[in-house]
């Protein structure tokens, strides 16, 4: 079965209000149009302050998402949870997973990697790994609806989620730190690039400490935001600068201790259509990589990329569900 994805994070070159507005809708929208298309998963990101507006408030657009479609899944990816007060974040990923029904949420809880995100918010950055621990601890023990002990106090969170034992959460990152941190909390590790060396660190702590039931992700070595369309020479013509402001603010932000499976090193249109990260692929295409991926292949499209005008990405939407969703397993 290929699993077929849609991202959103909402970027807007200039930060026009209408155009703002527009894909905040959009991204609604087209999730409602994925959820009676068929497709499996929505992900929605977090970042602070971005000269562009990339998306700061993931919980919010999920509950829009969720509260327009059925059965489709949202991944909130990454979260980044120490910039979150821990009691509220508990009771507002409760209530989307009321929202939502249970088990559509997944929050995949980063510890971000921008300083001036953790400034902004009034968080120490050298704070970061302590607050990741407090914050994860604290949605563990809230979500059972149980009084727990909270900086002193006893707390009580209401109302508990429907997921039982709860909604579904994720420690992510690219270290051994985070591997640990994982493993020690008994929840599964989401690895931000393809690290074998991490899934394997990953499954021997998970050993040695006897938990059972937990995993760690393994993306592929090469993520493809794939634009659907009939003439691939044409849209790169038309929208590759549009996926090159993506390519650029992503890398901008990343570190040498950083490692994703989506950051490029290209700084021309020309190198980034060759680079692969950004794809823009025919039906035919689309269906050769699901069928080279194999049954536990992806397919993941991102239609708003930078800036993509929006008739422009319900063009793609609409013709890979046409000419693509019909002939996908599962």
């Amino acid at each position: 079965m290929t699993i077929t994805t849609l991202r959103f994070n909402q970027v807007t070159p200039g930060l026009d209000p209408r155009d703002l507005s527009a894909r905040y809708r959009a991204t609604v929208e087209m999730s409602a149009f994925a959820d009676e298309a068929g497709f499996d998963l929505v992900t929605l990101e977090e970042h602070h302050g971005a000269d562009d507006g990339w998306s700061p408030s993931p919980l919010l657009t999920a509950a829009a998402v969720l509260g327009r479609t059925e059965r489709l899944g949202v991944m909130l990816c990454a979260l980044i949870t120490p910039l979150h007060d821990p009691l509220r974040l508990a009771e507002d990923i409760a209530v989307l997973d009321h929202i939502g029904g249970a088990g559509r949420i997944t929050v995949v809880a980063g510890i971000g990697y921008r300083p001036e995100e953790y400034a902004m918010l009034g968080r120490e950055w050298s704070e970061r790994g302590r607050l990741q621990d407090e914050v994860l601890e604290t949605l563990l023990a809230a979500w059972t609806g149980e009084p727990f002990e909270y900086r002193g106090r006893t707390v009580r969170v209401t109302p508990p989620p429907r997921t039982s034992p709860h909604p579904g959460l994720m420690v992510g990152g690219s270290s051994k730190v985070a591997v640990r941190r994982a493993v020690r909390l008994g929840l599964p590790f989401f690895t931000s690039a393809h690290s074998p060396e991490l899934v394997a660190h990953y499954d021997e702590l998970a050993e040695q400490a006897g938990f059972e039931g937990g995993f760690a992700t393994l993306p592929p070595e090469r993520t493809a935001m794939i634009h659907c369309t009939e003439d691939p020479d044409k849209a790169w013509a038309e929208y590759g600068e549009y996926f090159l402001h993506e390519a650029r603010t992503y890398a901008d932000w990343q570190t040498s201790d950083i490692h994703s499976a989506m950051a490029s090193a290209s700084i021309t249109v020309e190198q980034l259509r060759a680079e692969g990260i950004y794809a823009c692929l025919t039906p035919d295409e689309c269906l050769a990589l699901a069928a080279a991926e194999g049954p536990m292949g992806s397919l993941l499209l991102h239609p708003l990329c930078g800036g993509l005008p929006v008739d422009a990405g319900w063009e793609s939407l609409r013709l890979f569900r046409d000419r693509v969703m019909p002939h996908l397993g599962g």
